[in-house]
């Protein structure tokens, strides 16, 4: 039975929703509940219709229409909907594309416009293709440009700036055209692991250069400046340039920049260059996405698909996401005025894993690749005619005249569907993320205070159930393996519908994605997932099918590739934990003979602490003492711990920022104001004092600067400790909802 607050969502959906999406007060406490979020949503939403003569009656029967649609779970908007709409901020657009021109003033506007979306909770999308290349003149001093990879590094400090402390974090997606002077430098820009740290690269590949590839020929390099030839590469050099990175660490991605703008709606208004963070949307010049995903699960009747549900949840979708649109409050002027004369829409769908599953068919088959298509040609079908009927009702969008669709059928959205990561909707709606294979039947997830619960598949769990095989230390041991090839108390047929990503070969994820991408109007964001042992080839291999097949873009991930190296499951966490040859554990360094530092007060609701904070003769960051005013006690024992777990991490080379954000913002029951600001825990004041002493310039603790702290949780959340999975194009924890795209 549902909770008359709670809706029946799962414990981590609760969660999750009490993190990130429920109104908090100053001080941050939780003041609305789940109800209350989706009536919000649902009143703000409806409440568009007005402006088209609809009756207040009307209005309100619609409201009721989108709360029943959200609170099932049928469908659910893109996480800035659910977060702002009816509130100040009022912004619900989850991302956005700024043209990046070739002068200072442009690429500074840039800058500023990027700062502006990213303080609202939204992604950008830059295309720097434009920019002359590095070494070429500048017109206006005689002196020479230092290139696109130079001022990439401008919006990544500003982003990084402005993340801080955001409900959603700061992300970018950066594009080059592989025919840029620059694209060598562009493809390995990521070598260094302290850079671009807020940034997904792709490459914009041609089919001019994909034909030279398969030619074995060379292509040409052009200035954008000049629009002269500067140089020629050998194709299919630069390709395995591009594939080796990918393989070595997921990036850069590609995307076929030819094939985007063959399906471009308004191509009289202009070519599209980038996409969004994730690649799924790609976005004119001061463009934003709005979207919204079905969920699948919800949509079968009897071990078939219900068509009919599909269609009307299909229609009350696109009616939904149409008045996003109109009242949306935009961070732009000039994004309010090209989003509102084009209209564009993304109906996606999460849940595709857990349909499969209900209807007995392995991921990884003819069966799931026509079922694919036959879903997704539907809901194509019924999101056109539904935004007809709106158009018949509204009118069309207002560059109509300048699209594909003029004098065919009427269109009130100039595209309708894109399938973008769900990582944290698909939390909040219990299934399986996007298109998607599962990410694990049964996992172990971190929850507060160090305690783990074993979290397993519910379709998984009722069929073992049923059939006889559950047993708890079964699915211990599943969730130590993560697959369930080698189990033999598993029936076969259970093992091939159970399938995973990492059970899945790469070839069978990339013809899924075809699949979907034949019927969706934008792209569709999906990981393909590589095994460790994977070869550079098997990486081209997945590329070269990815653009026979007529998909739009390819992410990649192989298992173990990155630094933040990705754990589902225990064996890959045992594999890491234990020193591989050329390693050797981590042994905190020894405290020197001298040593320095300072104590700083602060005042905290359990009384004042001192804490102190020493660095080594090098200037690293060493040691953190407290002692509390208030002698004894279970505060200041507490807070002595912390210190001891403070110097070990230190001493261990983490860096400060990775120590500071897990401490800072961490509540008890007696808070207090001080020096202009809140202390609303002891971890809290320790995390601002170290925070303090950072500002003074200290070299951290040796390894770098502070983008590196992307690198210290090996395989672990760095909100809350879990393990993170690389799907959908993006990076996503399971158990907090945090997810490194915006």
């Amino acid at each position: 039975m549902k909770s008359a607050t709670t809706l029946g969502l799962a414990p981590n959906a609760l969660k999750v929703l009490e993190k990130r999406y429920l109104k908090k007060d100053e001080e941050g406490k939780v003041v609305e509940t789940p109800v209350a979020l989706f009536r919000r949503v649902a009143k703000t939403i409806a409440r568009a219709d007005m402006m088209y003569g609809k009756s207040e009656a009307d209005v309100l029967l619609l409201e009721e229409e989108f709360y029943s649609m959200m609170t099932s779970l049928d469908f659910l908007p893109n996480s800035p909907t659910l977060m702002n709409a009816g509130r100040k901020l009022g912004q619900l657009s989850a991302c956005f594309v700024l043209p990046v021109g070739d002068s200072m003033e442009s690429i500074f506007d840039a800058v500023k416009h990027t700062a502006i979306i990213h303080k609202s909770g939204g992604g950008t999308g830059f295309s720097f293709s434009s920019l002359r290349p590095g070494g070429d003149i500048v017109g206006s001093t005689k002196g020479v440009s230092s290139g696109p990879v130079s001022f990439m590094t401008v919006f990544d400090t500003a982003t990084e700036a402005v993340k801080q402390g955001g409900t959603r974090r700061g992300a970018n997606m950066g594009i080059l055209r592989v025919d840029h002077p620059d694209i060598l430098g562009f493809i390995t820009a990521k070598d260094d692991n302290s850079r671009f740290n807020n940034f997904n690269i792709s490459i914009a590949i041609t089919d001019r250069f994909m034909q030279a590839v398969k030619d074995d020929m060379d292509y040409e390099l052009i200035n954008p400046r000049t629009r002269n030839v500067v140089k020629s590469l050998k194709a299919r050099d630069v390709f395995s340039l591009i594939v080796n990175h990918a393989w070595k660490n997921g990036e850069p991605g590609i995307v076929f920049i030819d094939r985007i703008n063959a399906s471009n709606p308004t191509p009289k208004i202009g070519d599209i260059e980038s996409t969004n963070p994730c690649g799924e949307q790609p976005l004119l010049p001061y463009e934003s996405c709005n979207l919204g995903s079905i969920n699948l699960s919800k949509m079968t009747a009897d071990g078939s698909v219900d068509f009919q549900k599909l269609k009307k949840t299909v229609w009350k979708s696109v009616h939904f996401l149409d008045n996003v649109i109109d009242v949306n409050r935009y961070p732009i002027q000039k994004i309010a005025e090209m989003t509102r004369a084009n209209r564009k829409i993304g109906l996606g769908v999460m849940g595709w894993a857990d349909m499969l599953i209900m209807m007995g068919i392995p991921y990884n088959s003819d069966r799931a690749i026509d079922l694919a298509k036959e879903v997704m040609g539907f809901i194509q079908k019924e999101a056109k005619n539904a935004s007809a009927a709106l158009a018949e009702d509204r009118g069309v969008f207002p560059n109509y005249p300048e699209s594909i669709y003029d004098g065919k059928m009427p269109a009130r959205n100039a595209t309708v569907t894109t399938i973008a990561p769900t990582g944290t909707l698909s939390i909040l709606a219990g299934c399986s993320s996007g298109v998607e294979p599962l990410f694990a039947v049964s996992y172990v997830r971190n929850v507060m205070e160090g305690t783990k619960l074993l979290e397993i598949n519910p379709y998984f769990e009722k069929i073992a159930k049923d059939r006889g095989f559950w047993s708890r230390e079964l699915m211990e041991r599943i969730a130590d393996k993560g697959s369930l090839h080698d189990f033999d108390e598993i029936p076969d047929d259970v093992k091939s519908v159970f399938v995973t990503a990492h059970d899945i070969k790469p070839i069978e994820h990339i013809t899924m994605q075809a699949a979907f991408q034949e019927f969706v109007d934008n792209a569709v964001s999906k990981t393909v997932n590589f095994s460790n042992s994977a070869t550079p080839k098997d990486v081209e291999d997945v590329y070269m099918l990815a653009y026979q097949l007529n998909c739009k873009g390819v992410t990649v991930y192989r298992d173990g590739s990155r630094d933040e190296q990705v754990l589902s499951t225990g064996q890959t966490a045992a594999k890491h934990a234990e020193p591989q040859p050329g390693q050797t554990k981590i042994v905190p360094r020894k405290r020197p003979e001298s040593i320095i530092g300072e104590t700083r007060t602060m005042n905290t609701g359990c009384g004042t602490i001192y804490i102190t904070i020493n660095e080594d003769e090098n200037g690293h960051l060493f040691e953190l003492f407290t002692h509390m005013g208030k002698a004894g006690g279970c505060a200041s024992s507490q807070a002595e711990a912390i210190g001891r777990l403070v110097s070990l991490a230190l001493r261990s080379n983490i860096e400060p920022d990775v120590i500071i954000k897990q401490l800072k913002g961490i509540t008890c029951h007696n808070q207090t104001w001080a020096n202009g600001g809140k202390i609303t825990s002891c971890s809290d004041a320790i995390a601002k004092a170290l925070e303090k002493y950072m500002e003074k310039g200290t070299k951290g603790n040796g390894n770098g600067d502070k983008h590196h702290r992307e690198n210290v949780f090996i395989g672990q959340c760095p909100e809350c400790g879990g393990s993170v999975e690389h799907e959908g194009g993006c990076a996503v924890c399971h158990s907090c909802g945090f997810t490194k795209c915006a």
